[in-house]
Formats: structure tokens, C-alpha cells, sequence
């Protein structure tokens, strides 16, 4: 299968990990070896209820044998679609009340883009240095790595950066200026979180010169944080907010959400604003239905902050610098990148998956499913220590 997987199927680099994926189930990972690898990613934040959970492949099963595709986005009312949007405004503030479904979390990125430019009749957006908001061509435009853009130029004209809680650089906020993009939690930065009050500032400065501000909660969001989205811990709510990731428990999925007046907008003028064939689908919607109602009725979003403590407590060593992040949202820092490189396959041979983050080397990826045990927890750090140990005595 490997030599397959590397024949016919486009890489995303030159290296890929490339384990044969038998089966996953709870935090574990199978290969076709039947080698077991606790899973401390969780699909790049993608699966918050881990593989296999029953709650969402039941929904997905019975929403397969009713019906799938049946029509182009957003002209039938179909019942997965309608619950999942209803239960996001019942959690979201009340001027974050209508969502569009999209497929993924760059597509989302793209309608809240075009929603800012269409409300505000203006074409400056600002981004972050050090951003990552997909790859799409206007996801790419406010992405704030320039080595990862410059083979793909022109992108998207009216584009300025700000460096990311730099209270200075709000005053690059103007009346000229369409929308502030900004991850709610930097992540390929290194999951960075914004200090002193920033995101509230910024706000601020978009309502006195009426932009936009929209927050990406493609990765701290759905409970991740010990909130529902990560701006809820840092008081601030933004005008669109986009979500990706682990609102679909594992499946493809995509949204942004503003307020009823801002989304109409989409209507009209022109009619068709962001369209999509498969946004909404059903069978989709039902799994994201399915995940969202088990992380508002449970207790994962508290337990996410309870384990973060536990990694904190556990994951520390001389080449450990810094863990980063907020609830099960977390970055380990070492030394180099040579050091991350050797700690993330180190422990992949040993039958833990970490990863790395696009634009900070040194940062290893901690992003386990919600429901990761505190048992699992400790058995992964041990694996981390003991690979640290290991590369210690090295050097």
C-alpha cells in the first residue's frame, strides 16, 4: 500500500510519514501490522471525540440510509443542516446567528473574505505576520508566510500585515480597511495567544472605522480551549467568526457565521454570492450535529483545562523550553529543530503521534482528541520523556 500511496497519490512533501493505516478507534491509531499509536494530534485537531466514536458514526449511518446528496447547497431545507446551525446560534453570542456550511475551513475563509469586502463596499483586508488561514488563493493572500506564497503570486491585491498583539499596529486599522483577519490563537506561529486585552482592541479600532473583524476558529475551536470557541476566553466577539476542523468529528466541514444582516447580504447583489454543491451536506451535517451536542452536553470543555494541567505537569525536562497554548491546544517548545525533529520521530517509532507546526520549528504538536484519558495522557509524556532522554545522552 505504501508503495502505492507514494506512486499515485499527489505528496504534500517530500517525506511523508507514511504509515499504513489499518484501523482507529478511541485515541489509538492501527497499522496494518497491528502496531498501536496513541494519538496525542488528533488529525491536526480534526476528531475532538477521538476515532470511531459511536455517537457520530451511528448519526452518520442513519443519515446515509435516509438520503445523501440531494440538491446544490442551501435550497432545501434539509433536517441535519437546519439542527446544526440552530444549535450554533443557541451556543454563539446573538450576533452570531446564521451560518454557512462549507467543505472545508479554507472555503469558509473564502466566504467570510468576500462577506467583509461585500458589506463594506471596501477591498483592504489585514492579516497577521505569521498567519495561517489555508491555502486557497484568497486564504493564501492573508496567509503572513511569504516563503509559502511567493511561488504562487499574484495573489489577492489590498492585503497588509500587522504583527499579532502589537497594539501599535492597530492604528493600521482605517477606513479603508474591509476586514481584520485573525486566528483567535495563533497557530503555525506556534500557538500563540493574544495578551493584554488584544483581540478587544482590535475590535475597538474595526468599530471606529467600520471594518469587519473575523476570527478564525478553525483550530481552538469546538471545546478545545475549555470554551465552546477560543474568543470567549479572551472577551471579545468578532463580526464572522469561521470554523473548520472539529466541528465535523472526523468528517470534512466548513463555516462562517455573522449576523442575519450580514449574511443576507449573500443574496443579492449579486444573487448567488458564495455558492457551493456539497456545503451542508447531510451526512456531514449530521456528524457535526452529532459532535457539537456531545461536547456542549458534557464535560469535556472543563476536563480539556484539567488536562491540560496534567500535560504541564508532566512534560517537563532541560530540553523542554516552553508548552504553549491553552487547554488541549499545546505546543512544546524545544531547543531546535533538530531537537523537534528527533522528539516527533522518536516518537512515532515508539507508537505516539505528534507533529509538527507549518511555520515555527521548534514547536512539537500536542492536540489529542477531548476524550483522551488522563491513563493515556501520562503513558504519552512518559513516551515524549523517555525520547528526550534518549536525545540527551546524545548530545
Amino acid at each position: 500500500m505504501k508503495s502505492d500511496f507514494l506512486t499515485y497519490q499527489a505528496q504534500t512533501s517530500p517525506y511523508p510519514l507514511g504509515m499504513e493505516v489499518s484501523h482507529a478507534s478511541g485515541s489509538y491509531i492501527y497499522d496494518t501490522q497491528n502496531k498501536a499509536y496513541l494519538d496525542f494530534v488528533a488529525g491536526v485537531s480534526a476528531t475532538p471525540l477521538g476515532h470511531g466514536h459511536p455517537k457520530v458514526v451511528h448519526a452518520i449511518k442513519e443519515q446515509v440510509d435516509q438520503y445523501m446528496h440531494v440538491m446544490v447547497y442551501g435550497e432545501y431545507a434539509q433536517k441535519a443542516p437546519v439542527e446544526l446551525t440552530k444549535l450554533l446560534a443557541k451556543h454563539l453570542p446573538p450576533s452570531l446567528s446564521k451560518t454557512y456550511l462549507t467543505n472545508s475551513g479554507t472555503e469558509a475563509i473564502e466566504g467570510a473574505l468576500k462577506l467583509a469586502k461585500r458589506a463594506t463596499g471596501r477591498s483592504e483586508i489585514i492579516s497577521a505576520i505569521n498567519a495561517y488561514h489555508g491555502n486557497t488563493m484568497g486564504s493564501m493572500s492573508v496567509m503572513g508566510y511569504e516563503d509559502r506564497k511567493q511561488a504562487f503570486r499574484p495573489l489577492l491585491p489590498d492585503v497588509r500585515f500587522i504583527h499579532f498583539n502589537n497594539e501599535n499596529d492597530i492604528q493600521h486599522i482605517t477606513t479603508k480597511t474591509a476586514g481584520v483577519i485573525l486566528e483567535t490563537i495563533q497557530g503555525g506561529a506556534g500557538f500563540i495567544q493574544p495578551e493584554n486585552g488584544y483581540l478587544e482592541k482590535v475590535k475597538k479600532r474595526c468599530e471606529e472605522v467600520g471594518a469587519l473583524l473575523i476570527l478564525d476558529e478553525i483550530q481552538p475551536g469546538i471545546g478545545r480551549t475549555g470554551k465552546l470557541f477560543g474568543f470567549e476566553n479572551y472577551n471579545c466577539t468578532p463580526d464572522i467568526v469561521v470554523m473548520g476542523k472539529g466541528l465535523g468529528g472526523g468528517m470534512p466541514i466548513g463555516a462562517f457565521t455573522a449576523s442575519t444582516k450580514l449574511m443576507d447580504l449573500l443574496q443579492t447583489n449579486p444573487k448567488l454570492g458564495h455558492i457551493t454543491t456539497f456545503g451542508g451536506h447531510p451526512v456531514i451535517a449530521a456528524a457535526a450535529l452529532a459532535t457539537l451536542k456531545e461536547v456542549t452536553e458534557s464535560q469535556l470543555m472543563a476536563q480539556a483545562l484539567e488536562k491540560e494541567q496534567l500535560f504541564r505537569k508532566l512534560l517537563v525536562h532541560p530540553l523542554i523550553e516552553e508548552v504553549r497554548g491553552k487547554g488541549l491546544m499545546l505546543a512544546l517548545m524545544t531547543p531546535s529543530a533538530d531537537i523537534t525533529n528527533s522528539v516527533i520521530l522518536g516518537c512515532h517509532n515508539e507508537g505516539l503521534v505528534l507533529f509538527w507546526l507549518l511555520f515555527e520549528p521548534k514547536a512539537v504538536r500536542i492536540t489529542p482528541p477531548l476524550t483522551i484519558s488522563n491513563d493515556e495522557i501520562i503513558k504519552g509524556c512518559g513516551i515524549i520523556i523517555d525520547v528526550l532522554n534518549k536525545i540527551q545522552q546524545k548530545t
